[in-house]
């Protein structure tokens, strides 16, 4: 079962975001893991270009830990490019790993159903 979890808000200072995410967020992620989320997608609040490097890391780090079990992250706080994205990673079955940020523009007709 594809499951999200929501994970902010953060500071906006990147290394304390880091410490922030390692020292409350990790766990809960790894207990979500072993209790049989897969996939599994990580939300992030957009931030500056200087949380790329540490949120990149973090995910493939996981994913690497925990396969074959399937972890991925997006960027984004627009709720219906979230889902859309969601439900194409759950069909994905070989993307794991990877940061996505996401506008909200999203393909019309692929990842948007048509209206």
């Amino acid at each position: 079962m594809s499951e999200l979890l929501h994970l902010g808000p953060l500071a906006e200072d990147a290394l304390e975001a880091a410490a922030d995410f390692h020292a409350r967020l990790l766990p809960s992620i790894e207990m979500t893991l072993l209790g049989g989320a897969d996939p599994l997608t990580l939300v992030f609040l957009p931030a500056g270009s200087d949380h790329r490097a540490w949120r990149l890391a973090a995910v493939q780090g996981l994913a690497r830990r925990f396969a074959p079990s399937r972890l991925n992250a997006v960027e984004s706080d627009d709720a219906k490019a979230i889902a859309a994205t969601q439900s194409w990673l759950a069909e994905a079955g070989g993307v794991t790993g990877q940061m996505l940020s996401l506008d909200g523009n999203g393909a019309p007709g692929v990842l948007y159903p048509a209206q």
